[in-house]
């Protein structure tokens, strides 16, 4: 079971009916039938799993029985197209509004929409223990009007960070371009191509851009000098049916606007990491890891070389309706945003997978030692209105923001639409 393939994103939640004294839930049914069949290693906004979640039949606030079936044809096609060839294939839309109660200069609005394209081709052992897998993803990150990325908003505020991870004005981008190979009955795989480091360490089942908190201090550990989508090499494997082990190398230089590989020459992120689980399927869900890393120095952009730790954990009640997660990461070297950076946070379910409540706060100290440390509070709340459309209001706070002296407090209100095919 290796870095590649997608795992079910934090559980499911048992049907209305079943919500009072069961203490497993059943399986959620899926429209297009994308079920994966093992717990993988990737993150919640990885191609496997993101198609997963997605698929997932959903209990909106408003059902809209018209729409419902005039795409079941389109959802019809989806599942015979993976029974055929086995591509399983998705499209979504986000808009993401966002508002600053101060700024340092004039600019406190950000509003930005990204599209995507995105899918898994199983080519080679499909109905085996062993198959071989290409992933993509392709984004058209575009600013709406005259407005801000909110990926740029915070540094309007002197905040060190993103108030809206990923959405960021690049245009097209070719993010995930990969080879996904399992060997030993899925216990062991690797991955080689395009992507990115962060859908594979140190994951928590939370963490998802799309479908759940904003900042990036909040989804990351931003005391790792992470590279963005890169070229690089995983691999991982089970060692019991408890613990596994897992790691990759990337283009140090790596950056989602450009696909040519070591620009920069040869300089490499790598890392490391060993973790716990009570069972494969529970990864998600009930997870302890420790992870090290080490970034190369870059001599092109006059970065030197860097270097840390993390550690993460996660842990869900049998009824999956509640999350608690921390995070602790440490670092050496001015290349991350923090050299100290402490993440807690819960999240609650609510409806049958669908409406979800997140809370967090993190703590981060930066490698300047002028530079004050910065405190960021976030708490959403999810709303399934129709099977493929979802509203999340955002509220952040920002607490000593680094670079602004001036202003102890400032409020980010934000509101992400998503739309799925």
């Amino acid at each position: 079971m290796a870095l590649l393939f997608g795992s079910p994103a934090w559980g499911t939640d048992p049907p209305a009916e079943e919500q009072s004294g069961v203490e497993k839930s059943e399986p959620v049914p899926h429209k297009s039938g994308y079920l994966a069949k093992d717990s993988g290693f990737n993150g919640p906004s990885s191609v496997r799993a993101q198609l997963e979640e997605d698929d997932e039949l959903k209990d909106p606030v408003v059902r809209f029985p018209h729409i419902d079936r005039t795409l079941k044809p389109w959802l019809d096609f989806k599942h015979w197209v993976n029974q055929t060839i086995g591509l399983q294939f998705g499209f979504d839309y986000n808009t993401l509004f966002q508002w600053l109660s101060h700024s340092q200069t004039n600019e406190d609005h950000a509003r930005l929409g990204v599209f995507r394209a995105y899918g898994s081709w199983t080519l080679i052992g499909r109905d085996t223990g062993n198959p071989g897998t290409l992933v993509y993803k392709v984004d058209h990150r575009h600013t709406m009007g005259t407005f801000l990325a909110p990926a740029a908003l915070g540094s309007q505020a002197g905040y060190i960070g993103q108030t809206g991870m990923l959405f960021s004005e690049v245009d097209w981008v070719l993010v995930d371009l990969n080879w996904q190979q399992a060997f030993n009955d899925r216990k062991s795989g690797i991955i080689l191509g395009r992507f990115d480091p962060n859908d594979f360490m140190g994951v928590l089942g939370y963490a998802n851009p799309w479908t759940s908190f904003s900042n990036l201090s909040t989804l990351l550990n931003a005391s790792v000098a992470f590279p963005d989508a890169s070229l690089g090499i995983g691999a991982g494997h089970w060692l019991t049916d408890q613990w596994y082990v897992k790691g990759s190398i990337n283009d140090a230089n790596g950056v989602v606007t450009e696909i040519e590989a070591f620009d920069g020459g040869a300089e490499f992120f790598k890392w490391g990491e060993v973790g716990w689980s009570p069972t494969k399927e529970e990864r998600y869900t009930r997870n302890v890891h420790l992870v090290v890393w080490d970034v190369d120095k870059r001599k092109d952009v006059n970065i030197d070389s860097a270097r840390g730790l993390m550690l993460g954990a996660n842990w869900t009640t049998d009824d999956q309706r509640w999350m608690g997660f921390v995070r602790g990461g440490w670092s050496d070297g001015d290349a991350p945003i923090y050299n100290e950076s402490y993440t807690v946070g819960l999240l609650r379910k609510f409806r049958r997978n669908s409406d979800l409540l997140g809370l967090a706060v993190n703590w981060g100290d930066p490698p300047d030692d002028d530079l004050r440390s910065q405190t960021t509070g976030e708490l959403f709340y999810r709303v399934q209105l129709a099977q493929n459309l979802a509203m999340t209001p955002n509220l952040q706070l920002l607490r000593n923001p680094s670079l602004n002296t001036d202003k102890d407090t400032v409020w980010v209100f934000g509101l992400r639409m998503r739309l799925t095919l």
